[in-house]
């Protein structure tokens, strides 16, 4: 592990998919669990699940967001991509792909949920692909089954950062993120 730390740009990024919600909504696609809270979250730092009515204060959002993205995401990507050269942009769109998808276990076993461990995104950055890694984010744009245009964006814009092209960042996120 290397120790990198995810820098203004993937956070921002972060911050303009995800909306900041001091109270606890339903999946959109289930109605019910999981709920969220805050900036995307499921679960707590204590390891608390997110339950509907639940209320948080904005800096307690914030201050979640840091400890679980850190702890729970930034270091395994980190630990994921070992020594293999990585731009501090690409280890940030990494980042937040895993934020949004998932880490996915270590060892994955048929029926298990897939996330960022098992990605082509990981596969090809590891293998020096840089391309292909960027255009492997468009592998994860479905969500029941269906491909989502707001995920279609994220993605495009994930890949963007990836490639270091802030322009593009910048169009996707409306100029929220330059």
């Amino acid at each position: 592990m290397t120790d990198r730390k995810v820098g203004p740009k993937a956070l921002a990024l972060m911050h303009h998919f995800e909306d900041r919600e001091l109270v606890a909504y339903a999946d959109p696609g289930t109605g019910g669990d999981p709920y969220t809270i805050g900036w995307g979250m499921t679960y707590y730092p204590d390891g608390r699940k997110v339950k509907r009515g639940d209320r948080i204060t904005a800096a307690q959002a914030d201050a979640d967001f840091a400890t679980i993205l850190d702890r729970d995401f930034a270091r395994i990507v980190d630990a994921a991509i070992g020594n293999a050269p990585t731009t501090a942009a690409q280890f940030g769109a990494m980042v937040a792909l895993a934020y949004n998808i998932g880490v996915g276990p270590r060892v994955w076993l048929p029926g298990m949920k897939k996330g960022f461990r098992q990605s082509q995104v990981l596969k090809m950055h590891l293998a020096g692909r840089y391309a292909d890694a960027a255009k492997a984010f468009d592998g994860w744009t479905t969500a029941g089954g269906k491909v989502m245009a707001g995920l279609v964006r994220r993605r495009d814009a994930e890949a963007a950062l990836y490639s270091g092209d802030m322009a593009e960042v910048a169009r996707l996120t409306h100029g929220a993120v330059r």
